[in-house]
């Protein structure tokens, strides 16, 4: 089950999980912080097995249930388990977004692919490093 973990953003589990979604440079890791502190729209959710942090998921719902996925981590320990795509699975059912919106590296897309995102590319938005739109329109039966 998700929990809201915002407040403790600057705890050493916390932070570490955060670290990892972001690329590793200091003042983007510390911009990010800061952001989750003092944005209230920016939400900060995780996942606990017995007690221990597994991996957080760090996102926005804009007016219209569009969600925004902004930064997702699983604990090394944990990845390929299916703690990611359960962490993206919940959110769907807690928050349940109209879609939801990610963008990501080369290295991550496929696992947005499998879960059933649409992905497009980006092109190089960096020097050598191709980024992608990643996108999934919820499935509301019922008018809902």
């Amino acid at each position: 089950m998700l929990i809201d973990i915002k407040a403790r953003i600057r705890e050493e589990d916390v932070a570490e999980l955060l670290e990892a979604a972001i690329f590793p440079d200091p003042q983007r890791i510390e911009q990010a912080v800061l952001t989750y502190e003092n944005d209230a729209a920016r939400q900060l959710y995780g996942y606990e097995d017995q007690g221990d942090l597994i991996g957080m998921v760090g996102f926005s719902v804009d007016g219209g249930s569009s969600l925004t996925i902004h930064h997702l981590a699983v604990h090394p320990e944990c990845r390929g388990a299916g703690y990611g795509r359960g962490l993206v699975l919940e959110l769907i059912e807690l928050k349940k977004p109209r879609e939801i919106i990610v963008e990501t590296d080369e290295e991550t897309v496929d696992f947005y692919r499998n879960i059933g995102f649409t992905i497009s590319s980006l092109g190089e938005t960096y020097p050598g490093a191709e980024r992608f739109r990643c996108h999934y329109l919820a499935d509301l039966e019922d008018g809902e």
